[in-house]
């Protein structure tokens, strides 16, 4: 009898060591708030857009965008807790109300998605660019092979080899794994001096770079083409040594979140957490 229940006690003991080590999706978004390194406020997009906080995770997949795609291979690799740099749900701060009240069905497979696998997903955006240095601009600066290249006092600046716009794209479009690049510009002017803006900062920062006579190329992620685009046409037929090298808003970002995925690798130890690249959605005709 003492045997039974000292197998009792010890087989109790296992369970409940284990209940200890389950980690729900709240306390791996409390992990990250800690490590992160700047203080955490509100408002900010970094919160909870779809399941249930509670929920124990199996495994995290860490995305540039939670596309219906990744989401589907997270689900297939076992991995419920789904970490997006960029919106779910197609606006900035993931409204679905006026989706759901046009009854939209791209919207309803995805939510059916996320709760028929019990996936939740969080994003991480505000602060991984917060981060100092910024944690897209780590990974993106890696990807690019440009960091003996990066101005101590500008991050985004970067003094390259002699080099002619057409070179430069060439570069990035082998380095990013870009399908469908686009480049505004003589391809045969000579240049050095080159602005990284991934993402889409918007019309300003991105005219402001193009502005400084230290910056002949702007390498961005996205933006209008009646703002960013018009202005960089208009400065090129003035002849101001410009250029744009647009590789699109994924890949010039891409690279950033699979940077999070080795950051979150250091502290989050408990379950798998893997880097689940987002596709770029443009093909060319040819």
């Amino acid at each position: 009898m003492r045997c039974v229940l000292f197998l009792l006690f010890l087989a109790s003991f296992h369970l409940a060591a284990c209940a200890q080590k389950t980690l729900t999706a709240r306390e791996v978004i409390a992990r990250i708030q800690q490590h992160v390194g700047v203080p955490w406020e509100e408002p900010t997009v970094d919160t909870f857009k779809a399941g249930d906080p509670n929920t124990p995770v199996t495994g995290v997949a860490v995305t540039m965008m939670a596309t219906l795609e990744v989401l589907q291979h997270a689900a297939d690799q076992g991995l419920n807790l789904i970490i997006t740099h960029e919106p779910t749900f197609y606006d900035h701060l993931d409204p679905t109300e006026p989706l759901r009240a046009e009854n939209d069905p791209v919207l309803a497979a995805k939510e059916k998605f996320i709760q028929d696998h019990h996936l939740v997903v969080w994003r991480f955006h505000d602060y991984w660019h917060r981060r100092r240095p910024d944690g897209i601009m780590v990974g993106m600066v890696k990807a690019l092979g440009w960091e003996a290249y990066q101005q101590p006092d500008d991050p985004h600046l970067f003094v390259l080899p002699k080099t002619t716009v057409r070179q430069l794209a060439q570069t990035v479009e082998e380095r990013l794994h870009v399908k469908a690049m686009r480049v505004l510009g003589d391809p045969d002017m000579p240049l050095t001096r080159v602005a990284l803006a991934p993402g889409a900062p918007g019309f300003p920062p991105q005219r402001h770079l193009l502005q400084r006579d230290d910056v002949e190329a702007l390498v961005m992620g996205e933006a209008r083409e009646w703002e960013t685009i018009e202005y960089a046409a208009d400065a090129v037929t003035a002849r101001l040594h410009k250029a744009l090298i647009i590789p699109g808003h994924i890949p010039s970002e891409q690279a950033g979140m699979e940077e999070a995925t080795r950051w979150l690798q250091g502290f989050v130890t408990e379950v798998p957490v893997q880097f689940v690249p987002a596709s770029e959605p443009f093909w060319l005709l040819k």
